[in-house]
């Protein structure tokens, strides 16, 4: 092992591991999806990493070793970071682009959504549906790997993604730039086909469990619901999604 021990720890896919491959991963400008590490891992080279962390603004979370040991049982020191396979955009620079192209924007905002397969269908039909750009929170998002670009067929590679440090302050952003904000739950006064979803518009979808988010809920305009003609109580979040943006794109084309 040579003396930045470099062969003792192995990058397997989208993983990197070990507490030196992964500060090196960070400064070398990797795009890092979220790094996971060890509950009480306390050293000199931990700090440097948490240094790193917050100074790039990588996702990061404390988890049991258990969990660290479920993705590899090679030696990770108590780290694992999620390499990203696409590089993340800044709504910020997105939106100011979209108008001065002339164009009204569509936004696709995710609330919790987790699972890898929604997130990728989500992805698949909101490039189909010519959504300028998807926003999701950095902390409680599924993670964009494999899955997710199989998911997607490779939608992932053709739309901006952004990452928010918090959604109450990108969506008065948003709000500030003169876009609609609508949401998409089931406790909405309004039918969303029969809803004005024309002009600049950010759409917010939930979770299948929470739902979107009391906070934001409070800061939209529209509250739309899908009715529910069966036992059933939701759909899928993928085919909400499916159903709201088609509906925004016939609107927009009648």
């Amino acid at each position: 092992m040579n003396g930045r021990g470099k062969s003792e720890f192995e990058v397997k896919e989208d993983l990197v591991y070990g507490l030196r491959p992964v500060i090196e991963a960070i400064v070398a400008g990797k795009e890092i999806d979220r790094v996971y590490i060890q509950n009480g891992l306390r050293n000199e080279l931990f700090r440097e990493l948490m240094s790193l962390l917050k100074e790039s603004n990588v996702p990061y979370k404390f988890v049991p070793i258990v969990k660290l040991n479920k993705i590899t049982r090679k030696n990770h020191q108590g780290v694992i970071a999620y390499i990203s396979p696409i590089i993340f955009s800044d709504i910020e620079q997105i939106i100011p682009g979209i108008f001065e192209k002339g164009k009204e924007p569509l936004v696709l905002i995710l609330d919790k959504i987790t699972d890898v397969r929604n997130f990728g269908a989500i992805l698949r039909t909101a490039e189909s549906a010519g959504v300028d750009a998807v926003v999701f929170p950095s902390h409680g998002a599924a993670l964009l790997n494999s899955g997710t670009i199989k998911s997607s067929a490779g939608a992932i590679y053709n739309i901006p993604l952004c990452r928010s440090d918090n959604l109450k302050i990108t969506i008065e952003y948003l709000k500030d730039c003169g876009l609609k904000i609508a949401s998409a739950t089931e406790k909405g006064a309004e039918l969303y086909y029969k809803s004005d979803l024309t002009g600049p518009l950010a759409l917010i979808m939930g979770s299948e469990g929470d739902g979107v988010s009391g906070e934001y809920l409070k800061r939209s305009d529209m509250k739309l619901m899908i009715p529910m003609k069966g036992k059933t109580a939701s759909l899928n979040v993928s085919v909400a999604t499916g159903v709201m943006l088609y509906e925004i794109v016939r609107q927009r084309i009648i």
